[in-house]
C-alpha cells in the first residue's frame, strides 16, 4: 500500500481564499493525500495566507509561526506558506521567515502533490520572485480567455479529464474547471466568478498579485454550483475582486444579469449572495435583479471606502456622497430590506478634518446594515505610497476609533429598525452551547451580523425557514421561528418572492 501522507489547510483572509484552499484540497485529495482538519495531525501544514493589509499579514505569520511550533511535539513534519502573501513577496518571505519549509505561489498549485512531496521528503523547491501579474494577460480583455497558460487560481486547468477521482472531489468539467474538495459542512460556500482586477485604487495592491481581471464561463460557475448543491449547500456566494465587471472579457458587460436567475434555478439552492460589487459600476438591470428574482439575495456589498470627493479622487476612485445615497435610495426604493454594506479607508493622504466630517454625514445618513473601518497604512508597490501629505499615525488612530465607535452605534441602530421584519433565515449550526444560529438574506457569512433564533426545537442546519425579528444584540438579531420557507422545494416562489417585497413595504413605512 502507498505511504499515508496527511496534510491540513489553514485558510486566513477572504472568500476568495476560501475557494483556492477547496481548489489545493481537491487537487492534493486527487492524487491521494488525506485532508485531515487539525495541523497537528498532519504531516504537512499548508498556511493559505493573507496580503492585503499590514495586520491580515501579521496574522499570517503568526499563524505560520504557530504551526511551525508544531514539529517540535506533534506529528507535522513541514510547514509551507501558500496564498496572496506568498505569492507577493516570495523569496523575501522565505529569507525572512526560515521557518516556513516552502513558499510557494500561485504557479506552483497545478503542482501541489509534486511540490509538498518534495518538502516532506526534505528536499527544497526554490520559492519564486514575485513579479507583476497584472503583465501576464494580455492587454485587451477580450484576448485574455485564450492566455490558458497562466495559472488563474479558482479557474482551474485547462485538462480534458482526470478519471477516478476520489469521492467528495469536483470533476472536471469545461476548459477551466477547477479540482475542488469541500473543507467544512456549512451549508453556504462561496463559488469563484472571476479573478484579479483591472482598476488602479492608488491604496490597493492586489491587482499587481493576483493579476487583471478575467471572469469564469458561466457555464463553468453553474457547473460548479450544481456540484456544491449535491454536496449538500443551500446558498452559494459569488466572489471575485471585483463582480461588477463580470463578463466583459466575454464579450457581454450585462452577463451578470442573466447568469444569476439561472444559478437561481440550481436545484437544491436556497439563495444566491453576491459580493464585491463597485459603487462605480452598478447598473440598473443589475439592481432590478438583484432586487426582484427570487432565491437570488438582495444583498449589496458595496466598496465605497470614502465619501469626500477629494479623498476619493485621491484614492482613483469615482463618486461623492450624494451620488452614493442616491444609489442607496434606488436598491432601497426597489427593495426596502435589501441588505448594504461597505468597508471604509480612514487618514487617507490628504484627508482634511473636512473630508472625515463628510464622511461621516454620510454613515449617519447610510443606514448600513455592516461597516468595516479601516486606517491607511503604505502598501508596497502601490501610487498612494509616494503621495504627499501623510497624516501622523497618532490623527489616523484617533479618526480609527472614533468612526470605529460610530460605526458600532450606527449598524447597531441599523439592526433595530428590522425589529419586526419577516426575514428569510438559513439555518447554519444548531447545538447545545449557542442554540440555533442562521442568517437572514441581508446578513454575509464571517463579515455581518447573525440571526440568533429563540429556541432550536426543530431547526436543522441547511434548512431555509421564516423567522420574525424580535430583538436586537448589536448587529446580530434575535428572531422567532414562523414557518417553513415556502420555496425550499422550488413551487411557489413567485408566492415567496411576492411575501418578501409585501414584508419590505411594510418595513419602509
Amino acid at each position: 500500500m502507498p505511504e499515508r501522507r496527511t496534510v491540513a489547510l489553514v485558510t486566513l483572509g477572504c472568500a476568495r481564499n476560501e475557494v483556492d484552499s477547496e481548489e489545493l484540497a481537491g487537487r492534493l485529495a486527487a492524487d491521494g493525500w488525506e485532508l485531515v482538519e487539525e495541523a497537528s495531525d498532519a504531516d504537512v501544514a499548508v498556511v493559505n495566507t493573507c496580503g492585503f493589509v499590514e495586520a491580515a499579514k501579521k496574522d499570517s505569520v503568526d499563524a505560520l509561526l504557530e504551526a511551525n511550533d508544531l514539529k517540535d511535539h506533534g506529528r507535522t513534519q513541514a510547514v509551507v506558506a501558500v496564498g496572496c502573501m506568498a505569492e507577493r513577496y516570495g523569496k523575501e518571505l522565505a529569507d525572512a521567515l526560515p521557518e516556513a519549509d516552502g513558499v510557494l505561489g500561485f504557479d506552483d498549485y497545478a503542482d501541489i502533490s509534486d511540490r509538498l512531496q518534495t518538502i516532506l521528503s526534505g528536499g527544497v523547491h526554490a520559492s519564486h520572485t514575485p513579479r507583476d501579474r497584472r503583465k501576464l494577460l494580455p492587454l485587451s480583455p477580450v484576448e485574455r480567455q485564450a492566455a490558458t497558460d497562466v495559472a488563474l487560481p479558482g479557474h482551474g486547468e485547462p485538462l480534458v479529464e482526470l478519471p477516478d477521482l476520489p469521492e467528495g472531489v469536483a470533476p472536471v468539467s469545461g476548459p477551466r474547471a477547477p479540482l475542488r474538495r469541500r473543507l467544512g459542512s456549512s451549508p453556504v460556500a462561496s463559488v469563484k466568478l472571476a479573478s484579479g482586477c483591472d482598476r488602479r485604487c492608488s491604496f490597493c495592491a492586489i491587482p499587481s498579485f493576483r493579476g487583471s481581471f478575467i471572469s469564469r464561463r458561466p457555464s463553468d460557475v453553474l457547473g460548479e454550483t450544481r456540484w456544491l448543491a449535491e454536496q449538500g449547500v443551500k446558498e452559494v456566494m459569488l466572489v471575485s475582486e471585483n463582480n461588477t465587471s463580470y463578463g466583459k472579457d466575454l464579450g457581454d458587460i450585462r452577463l451578470l444579469e442573466t447568469l444569476l436567475p439561472e444559478l437561481a434555478e440550481v436545484d437544491g439552492i436556497e439563495r444566491v449572495r453576491v459580493s464585491y460589487l463597485q459603487p462605480a459600476e452598478m447598473r440598473p438591470g443589475l439592481i432590478d435583479v438583484l432586487t426582484s428574482t427570487p432565491k437570488i439575495a438582495p444583498y449589496f456589498d458595496l466598496s465605497f471606502q470614502h465619501s469626500a470627493p477629494g479623498v476619493l479622487r485621491s484614492m482613483r476612485r469615482f463618486g461623492d456622497t450624494e451620488r452614493f445615497l442616491e444609489l442607496l435610495e434606488t436598491i432601497r426604493g426597489k427593495a426596502p430590506q435589501a441588505g448594504v454594506r461597505s468597508n471604509f479607508i480612514v487618514g487617507f493622504p490628504g484627508e482634511s478634518q473636512a473630508d472625515f466630517e463628510e464622511l461621516e454625514g454620510f454613515l449617519t445618513r447610510a443606514r448600513l446594515d455592516a461597516i468595516g473601518v479601516f486606517g491607511y497604512s503604505d502598501e508596497d508597490g502601490t501610487e498612494a505610497a509616494g503621495y504627499d501629505h501623510k497624516l501622523d499615525d497618532d490623527v489616523i488612530s484617533e479618526r480609527l476609533a472614533h468612526l470605529s465607535r460610530l460605526a458600532e452605534e450606527l449598524t447597531a441602530q441599523r439592526a433595530e429598525e428590522r425589529l419586526g421584519e419577516t426575514l428569510e433565515v438559513l439555518v447554519e449550526s444548531v447545538d447545545g452551547e449557542d442554540g440555533a444560529v442562521g442568517r437572514a438574506a441581508h446578513q454575509a457569512p464571517e463579515t455581518d451580523g447573525q440571526i440568533v433564533f429563540t429556541t432550536r426545537d426543530g431547526l436543522v442546519p441547511g434548512r431555509m425557514v421564516v423567522a420574525k425579528a424580535v430583538a436586537a444584540e448589536g448587529v446580530d438579531l434575535v428572531a422567532e421561528y414562523v414557518s417553513e420557507y415556502g420555496a425550499r422545494h422550488g413551487e411557489d416562489a413567485e408566492d415567496a418572492q411576492d411575501g418578501r417585497q409585501v414584508a419590505g413595504e411594510e418595513a419602509g413605512r
